[in-house]
């Protein structure tokens, strides 16, 4: 029986892996296919606006200006052994949180999606800009959510468990 459950706990690991870096290439192709470079569509007014920018490097476009060997080792090489790492310890640790795995695979598919755009393009495709008043952010897309996402559930899972870490309670 605990084989099964191991089974079927790696197939949902993966399955939301897989679904958050779908929805981010899924939204990437749409968004390259249909907007030209720089073009802006204002969805909700100023409040949510739809355009194309190519950033050749990390968030902000840290590290655009890099030396090209330098670039593959810091936004290429690192994150992939990072995800992979990541990945590995949700998969083989069973003393995560649910909350806590789903966390983590929220990361690592967001992770996964603008890896593949660096490799694949040479570049990540942002394409999303919010302006709710006090809420207001730089260029982003689908994947960067998934890391937001992610990052907000394992800071709510630390904030409200009772010891404070990634770890689900002994008596679950």
């Amino acid at each position: 029986m605990k084989k099964i459950t191991k089974k079927i706990r790696v197939l949902l690991v993966l399955s939301l892996v897989l679904l958050n870096i779908g929805c981010d290439q899924i939204s990437k192709t749409v968004v390259r296919q249909t907007i030209a470079p720089n073009q802006r569509i204002e969805v909700f007014e100023n409040n949510l606006v739809l355009t194309k920018v190519e950033n050749s490097g990390a968030a902000y476009s840290l590290g655009s200006d890099l030396a090209p060997l330098l670039k593959i080792i810091l936004l290429q090489i690192l994150p992939i052994i990072v995800l992979l790492f990541l990945l590995r310890l949700i998969l083989i640790n069973t003393n995560y949180s649910k909350e806590t795995i789903l966390g983590f695979t929220f990361i690592i598919g967001g992770g996964i999606g603008n890896l593949f755009d660096r490799i694949v393009y040479g570049s990540v495709t942002d394409f999303m800009i919010m302006d709710l008043g006090i809420i207001k952010t730089e260029i982003f897309n689908m994947a960067d959510v998934s890391i937001m996402v992610g990052s907000f559930i394992i800071l709510i899972t630390m904030l409200f468990n009772k010891k404070g870490s990634f770890f689900k309670e002994v008596n679950e």
